[in-house]
């Protein structure tokens, strides 16, 4: 096997060992064998048109297109011409299946199932990095710096993992990696000729470079042992990383039976909610005779970070035919079951289902999961609510002021877990609390009295013109400025009791709609509120109203009226005299009832913001505008790039021996090109088999590229090139204007004295080690620069524009060939037999 051979199919290997690494996020791991055929078409591919040979660039435009092809067989042929040729339709499939997989990656937890969309997402990443791997070792023979595709490709199945055994994925991703560098290496010493690894055991023995493979070998074994040592020791950690894996967030918990997780459902009710126009979103009959205690909940918030609330990392069920009872909820509390069906308008898409709390049973169509602490459904693969009608039963829980008083104390892991405060938290917040609830002699009074002083004693407005706020002081700024609305209050008023020992958290959804002429109940955008829910120990979760003027103020939170005449609830159904008007009362919403203060309540909601409509840009136009912005990013590096690699090619053409290849032909030879450096060797490792006029010929290739190399290191250091000088005054000129020393001036003079032995010489020779005293020509000229000279000399080096110059004299080289062509006695011929052909005559 060649040492190119052997090189693509460790590439191939390493690309398969890091995948290995999303293993665990997806489940069955059987794309992997389809990944690695996929994969082996394709190094396949760009192993033939090396052999051809194309030009670098058009084998990796070769290795593309197949790879495009090969996915749109397995992913999109129904949609392709012949199966195989991706066309518009192909295209559009292509970004619905990438959208699809985008949004089952953010629902689902570890391990996903394998969609269609996830399947894509993943097996054309792999290709998408195999590709860039063989692309870098293989085509362009430099193996170390494939080493970044592959550690993205680690890092983002790292990022998303906390799984006890990523050391073993790493300790198989950085093992084909360095077999990776092995490999290569193996195949650069290989261009050598014979390379001494020591005597050999027994007579005949081959003799091969056995000692630096050998050596590479426990190199890479030495780093693999520390790259796993490392982490055990104890050492300082840095947490909250880019990837961290392990923080805080939205997404299923370990457990049996869990699939599905989902992002911040506020993401997908503000989508809903932000609009221009108020609408109705929900159309809902019910048989309660109380239609104020009828909150729509969504989901509920209990991960406070001192800045803002959101739902916790919570695991998700199949949906139960009967919910189990409330958390905390006792026998010796009055309840009653209600029945509400409830019609979803087509424009209202969102994850969560809308439900009185607390559930007992949902009737619903469509593939959706349910989340036990928080009692809440929501929807899989990408399940809305849009045009959806369902039906739920709810307990309408009707506890009194007695049995919340008297209720004991949480369990521990209730306590613990929604009582926690972060240190963030400004002191005035507890302090305040402290304050308001002086003198309550219970955890129910204490949330009494908070509910009181916010929504009745405490001088608060309702003023949508506020901003929501972000950073640790906004609910101290909320509490010193007294304006805000429902979720400032929510949020504030759950901050402080658990500043005070008493278990809370907030919820979303919808406040009661307004009754309609027809015994329905319209519920629409204005309606969207926030509430907080505090948990009493018999009786479970319960509501409080602490927004002014929006809600309902619950019965259990109200003062003792006994004896007085209570007015009369309203009901769901009422006659047709009655008429109600559809227009929403003033203590029925969070919103106000004008549009302005509607958009203002949607706004409220803490989430970042999403285009509305088709979900934002299509995937192709971010794709187009992330390769427009990576291109003007790369632009101003160009010159470093291009200096960084004519440097590397001409000290690299001083270190290769000779080969039996012969030069390029004339006219076609790039210094330093890669086939120059197979037939340069230096003096005294030439092999035998070369003829001595074409190992003359390296000779004077690679000393000159050296020379070359030279001068313009001096050049970007500040000394401009003089090409009337020979090459004995240049150096003396370069030796005076950089002020170099006598080591390094003889270094210079070296230098320019094998060029004088190649140029005038009747047999060229080149001398070894004029890499090196290159090297230490520019570390003398760096140290002696300022640093601003030292910037630009590797940013924009100055020797740079001979890029430019070697595009003009290829172009010109180019239109001269092409005339000498048209020039010849058969293209004048064919060219007038063209002309000759019937229907020329007239043009």
């Amino acid at each position: 096997m060649s040492g190119r051979a052997r090189v693509t199919l460790c590439s191939a290997a390493a690309t398969l060992m890091a995948a290995c690494a999303l293993l665990p996020l997806v489940d069955p791991a059987t794309w992997i064998f389809q990944a690695a055929f996929l994969l082996a078409v394709q190094c396949g591919v760009g192993a033939a048109a090396r052999r051809v040979p194309l030009a670098r660039p058009l084998t990796v435009a070769a290795q593309a297109l197949v790879t495009l092809m090969l996915l749109t067989f397995v992913f999109a042929r129904q949609y392709a011409v012949g199966g195989l040729i991706p066309g518009p339709e192909a295209l559009r499939h292509f970004g619905d299946l990438f959208q699809e997989g985008a949004d089952d990656v953010t629902r689902y937890a570890i391990p996903a199932p394998l969609t269609a969309g996830i399947r894509l997402m993943v097996i054309g990443g792999v290709l998408l990095i195999g590709l860039a791997v063989d692309t870098l070792a293989v085509t362009y023979r430099n193996a170390a710096p494939a080493g970044l595709p592959l550690l993205a490709l680690y890092s983002v199945a790292a990022g998303l993992s906390d799984a006890a055994a990523d050391w073993l994925w790493f300790l198989v991703a950085a093992a084909g990696y360095l077999m990776l560098l092995l490999a290569e290496g193996r195949e650069r010493l290989s261009q050598w000729g014979r390379v001494f690894g020591g005597a050999p055991r027994s007579p005949g023995e081959q003799i091969g470079p056995v000692a630096p493979v050998r050596t590479g070998r426990r190199i890479g074994m030495a780093a693999l042992g520390v790259a796993l040592v490392v982490p055990l020791l104890p050492l300082p950690a840095i947490q909250g990383g880019l990837l961290d894996g392990t923080g805080a967030g939205v997404g299923a918990g370990s457990g049996g039976g869990g699939t599905i997780s989902a992002v911040n459902p506020l993401v997908s009710l503000r989508d809903s909610l932000n609009m221009d126009e108020d609408r109705t979103v929900l159309t809902l009959r019910t048989n309660t005779g109380n239609l104020s205690d009828l909150y729509l909940r969504i989901v509920s918030l209990d991960d406070f970070d001192g800045t803002t609330w959101k739902p916790s990392k919570r695991h998700i069920v199949a949906v139960p035919d009967e919910f189990p009872t409330p958390s905390g909820l006792s026998g010796d509390v009055k309840r009653s079951e209600i029945t509400t069906r409830i019609a979803a308008s087509d424009g209202y898409a969102q994850d969560w289902l809308p439900m009185p709390y607390p559930p007992s049973s949902v009737r619903i169509e469509g593939n959706w999961r349910y989340e036990p602490v928080g009692m809440t459904l929501v929807g899989d693969h990408g399940q809305k609510t849009n045009g959806k009608t369902y039906e739920v039963k709810s307990l309408d829980v009707q506890p009194t002021r007695e049995q919340l008083a008297d209720a004991g104390e949480a369990p521990g892991a209730i306590r613990n877990t929604y009582t926690e405060v972060p240190d963030s938290l400004p002191p005035v917040v507890a302090r305040q609390a402290r304050d308001i609830t002086r003198g309550a002699g219970s955890d129910y009074e204490k949330a009494v009295k908070l509910q009181d002083y916010f929504a009745v004693t405490g001088g608060f407005e309702y003023d949508t013109e506020v901003e929501v706020g972000s950073g640790r002081d906004a609910i101290a700024r909320f509490l010193r400025d007294k304006q805000g609305f429902c979720v400032h209050y929510s949020f504030a008023m759950a901050a402080m009791a658990r500043t005070l020992g008493i278990p809370s958290r907030v919820a979303v959804g919808f406040a009661p709609g307004s009754p309609q002429a027809d015994g329905s109940v319209a519920v629409s955008l204005k309606d969207a509120h926030a509430w907080p829910e505090l948990y009493f120990e018999g009786v479970g979760w319960t509501r409080f109203e602490p927004t002014p003027t929006r809600g309902s103020t619950p019965s259990y939170t109200l003062p003792d009226t006994s004896g007085e005449t209570v007015p009369e609830l309203p009901e769901a159904s009422r006659s047709a005299d009655a008429a109600p008007s559809a227009a929403p009362s003033a203590s029925t919403s969070c919103a106000a009832a004008d549009k302005k203060e509607a958009e203002a309540c949607a706004a409220a909601l803490p989430v970042d913001a999403v285009s509305q409509g088709d979900g934002g840009a299509p995937w192709y136009a971010l794709a187009g505008w992330s390769l427009l912005g990576a291109g003007a990013l790369a632009l101003p590096l160009l010159p470093m790039l291009w200096r960084l690699r004519r440097r590397s090619v001409r000290l690299a053409s001083a270190q290769h021996t000779g080969s039996a290849a012969g030069p390029a032909p004339p006219g076609r030879r790039e210094e330093g090109s890669p086939d120059d450096l197979r037939a340069e060797g230096a003096a005294g490792s030439v092999r035998l088999d070369v003829p001595a006029r074409e190992a003359g010929e390296a000779a004077v290739a690679h000393v000159l590229a050296v020379w070359r190399e030279l001068t313009d290191t001096a050049w970007d250091y500040g000394i401009e090139p003089d090409e009337a000088l020979t090459p004995r005054r240049a150096a003396e000129r370069i030796v005076r204007l950089g002020e170099l020393d006598a080591s390094v001036g003889r270094s210079v003079h070296r230098v320019a004295g094998a060029v004088e032995q190649v140029l005038f010489a009747p047999e060229p020779r080149a001398e070894a080690g004029l890499a090196d005293e290159v090297r230490a020509v520019r570390a003398a000229l760096r140290a002696r620069v300022s640093r601003t000279t030292r910037i630009r000399a590797v940013v924009a080096p100055r020797s740079a524009v001979r890029a430019i110059w070697d595009l003009s004299d290829r172009w010109t080289a180019l239109k001269a060939s092409w005339a000498a062509r048209l020039r010849t006695p058969a293209w004048a011929d064919r060219l007038a037999g063209l002309a000759r052909r019937p229907g020329r005559q007239n043009g």
